[in-house]
Parts: C-alpha cells; structure tokens; sequence
C-alpha cells in the first residue's frame, strides 16, 4: 500500500506553509516559556579560556559544488558576529536562533548546502550548521545542560576529509524550529567569542574562573559493516570526565550510538574498518 504523503509534501506551497506554522508555534511556546534566554554582548572578555576549537570552512564534500563553500562562508560571516561575546550567566538559556534571527537574502545570505530529507540540498542561509556543529562540539566539553539537539542520525554523507570531531556529534538548524539550545546551571558566568577568518570558524568559550574538571570525547568501537548492499557506518560515542587535579576518572558516559547508512561511494570508505 502506498504511503500517504505528508501535508508538507504535497508541493512547495505546502512545504512554506508548514514551515511558517511551525515557526509561529515556536515563538508561541517561546513567549510562555519561563526560561531565562541570554542576550547580553560584552566586548570585555572574561579571563579564563575554557575551551576552543575551530573548523575548516571550505572542504570538498564529494560531488558538492564548491559555490556553496564560498556561499556558506559569506553565510557564517554574517551570523558568527550575532553571537560572538554572548555572556551566559547562571540558569540562562543559549538559543541559536534567538541571537542569529532569520536568515534572508535581503540580509545578505546566499544559497549554500543544507541537509533536507537525508540528501544535500542548498536553500538561502544554508551551511550554518557548521556553526551549530562547533557550538555544540565546545558545549560537549562543559558542565552545560543541552536541552534542545537535533541530528542527521541516519545518513553519513560525506567521506572523512580531514575529520577533526568524531562521526555522531554534528547537528542539524533550521529557523527556527529546529534549534540547538543549552543551558548554564553553573554558578558562573560563560563568554562564547565567535569569528571567521579566510580559512577557519573559530570559536572559544572563557569564563570567570577555571573549571575543576576535563571533558574529553572519544569514538569506540567505529566499524563499516555492509547489510543488503548497503554500508553502515557504525560505532559510539562516549565522553569522560576527569578530574583535573588527580587525574582520576569521573565519570565515562555514552552520548550517541552511531548507525547510519552511509550514501557516498565506497571506494572511499577506509577498508581497514569494514567489518565482514
């Protein structure tokens, strides 16, 4: 028996109009929402660095057109100065959408590379959430509470060209129902500094004083296994706390199970980690 389609797939018209109806719902449980969202810039910095990473901007992604890398660089130009500065004091919220706001050409988005229905698509804004993945890779390195994570849980659709973060950890944006959102229930204030340079989405987190404790993120046990015709990328995620004193171990927790089709060619999957 053939699947109804959604409301939302019947055709472009009906797409939008989904959209805006979940946008308006957001906004409504966002202004009966008792939580506190940070919205305060300081040029100032706090003294402590935290943690810091950053990204390649431009990578070739298979078969992707490399205008959506310079688009998306435009793009994460625009946004990274929204956020950048942002303090987030204790018990408030970070919310990406609330600090970037919508993405439009008339602002100076272009078209770049978006994920829609588990395949590469490109829509005004798209790339953002490579901002979304750094954002989230420094959060996984703090004692912050997410409370709002979205990924592409069942594709894997780019080979690993200069993979910096384990497979797993990367998220999914889109105005401004899909959010990445965390929380501060520290007793001190963070200071999340973001910017772009020619090659690189930088990001640092600071703070008022040093934290007690190290967080480190590890994959286990990550194998391809091949089911039907179809390769799976396969394995876990875990993060370990550690005491940065003793050395001692904290606490070892698993964040993600990865299992996920992978839909580039299989020449380039690392043969060493095919499982028979």
């Amino acid at each position: 028996m053939k699947q109804r389609k959604l409301f939302c797939e019947i055709s472009p018209l009906c797409y939008e109009i989904s959209v805006a109806k979940c946008c308006a719902m957001r906004r409504m449980r966002d202004f009966w929402d008792t939580e506190k969202f940070c919205r305060h810039h300081s040029q100032e910095l706090l003294p402590i660095v935290v943690y810091q990473h950053k990204s390649l901007i431009r990578r070739q992604l298979g078969d992707v057109d490399m205008t959506l890398q310079e688009n998306k660089a435009v793009n994460l130009s625009l946004a990274a100065p929204k956020i950048s500065g942002i303090l987030i004091r204790p018990n408030e919220v970070f919310s990406l959408w609330r600090l970037v706001g919508r993405t439009s050409a008339k602002k100076g988005y272009k078209v770049g590379l978006m994920i829609r229905k588990g395949k590469p698509d490109s829509a005004i804004g798209g790339g953002l959430c490579q901002l979304s993945n750094l954002i989230h890779w420094i959060v996984l390195h703090t004692p912050f509470e997410i409370i709002e994570h979205h990924h592409h849980d069942a594709v894997d659709l780019f080979p690993d060209f200069g993979r910096q973060v384990p497979f797993g950890v990367g998220t999914s944006i889109s105005y401004n129902y899909i959010d990445y959102r965390f929380k501060n229930n520290t007793n001190q204030t963070f200071q999340l500094l973001i910017n772009t340079d020619d090659k690189y989405l930088n990001a640092q987190l600071r703070a008022e004083k040093p934290l007690d404790v190290a967080y480190h993120i590890k994959s286990q046990n990550e194998h391809f296994v091949k089911e039907n015709g179809v390769y799976f990328r396969c394995g876990e995620v875990w993060r370990e706390c550690v005491d940065k004193e003793t050395g001692k171990l904290l606490e070892s927790k698993l964040i993600k199970t990865n299992y996920a089709s992978v839909l580039y060619d299989e020449k380039y999957i690392d043969k060493s980690k095919i499982v028979e």
